[in-house]
């Protein structure tokens, strides 16, 4: 039982991650993500280890993205047909990279990539946005193909994928821009499930898999609460280009942070 007053402590200790968490919850859901790249970014800065913030920042995708998926499901923007050849090879990879042990330099080497990665898609999605009109041709091995790389990563560094996956179906104008955003918040929870399902399964002590249940608790109540605002929000409504691009020039900063710092 977690007592009300270390909840308080946790809080005031951490009141600027708690801030930017509930922001990054709100504009992330918005458009159907989970905030598993800020959130690393956020937490990278911390002095909590990197067996932790992996775990946390799948908890806390997991808690924004279900109330989106709920929300896009019940609107009826799920293609099915579509849908299941991505995440149906993209979770055992999910599983196996959060399976995997890794050693602290690989994984913040990995974490840096993947957040320059992250920044320049959010960077640039104003301009990869796909065609209204549904593009009826897809190809099953192109997407388990897609789904079982950006499953495989995701599940390594601790992310759902969406920011990944995302701007890849909006390149390829794989369905409508409000189903690619559906498919994105289901992938992320699949993936963040199996991601986080691999590292509790492999670990044999502490050093493996580790987080405070306290803090754990903390944040991901406060991205619930960031998340069911921002999913029932349009991205017209909030206009979230302008905080987009901050969050992915800060994100960069982190990227490039992390990369001088373990590769020089």
């Amino acid at each position: 039982m977690i007592e009300f007053s270390e909840l308080v402590r946790v809080v005031v200790d951490n009141w600027a991650v708690v801030v930017l968490f509930f922001l990054v919850a709100i504009l992330y859901s918005s458009v159907g993500f989970g905030g598993g790249s800020s959130y690393l970014a956020i937490l990278a800065l911390t002095e909590l280890s990197f067996i932790q913030f992996r775990a946390i920042s799948l908890l806390c995708n997991i808690v924004v993205v279900s109330g989106g998926t709920y929300i896009y499901a019940e609107k009826g923007h799920y293609n099915w047909k579509r849908v299941v050849p991505l995440v149906l090879v993209s979770i055992p990879f999910a599983f196996l990279g959060g399976y995997l042990k890794i050693s602290q330099t690989f994984f913040f080497v990995l974490l840096g990539v993947t957040l320059i990665v992250a920044a320049l898609s959010m960077w640039v999605s104003k301009y990869i946005i796909s065609s209204p009109k549904e593009n009826t041709k897809y190809s099953v091995i192109k997407d388990s193909f897609f789904g079982g790389v950006i499953g495989f990563i995701s599940g390594m560094v601790g992310i759902g994928g969406g920011v990944f996956l995302a701007p890849l179906l909006h390149l390829t104008n794989w369905d409508t821009p409000k189903r690619i955003a559906a498919t994105a918040s289901f992938f992320i929870l699949v993936n963040s499930i199996a991601g986080l399902l691999g590292q509790f399964l492999s670990h044999n002590n502490e050093t493996d898999f580790y987080f405070e249940p306290t803090i754990a608790f903390v944040f991901m109540l406060t991205v619930f609460f960031g998340g069911q605002i921002g999913s029932r929000l349009s991205a017209s409504k909030i206009s979230p280009l302008l905080l987009k691009r901050i969050a992915a020039v800060l994100i960069a900063f982190v990227g490039l942070r992390i990369l001088y710092k373990y590769l020089f």
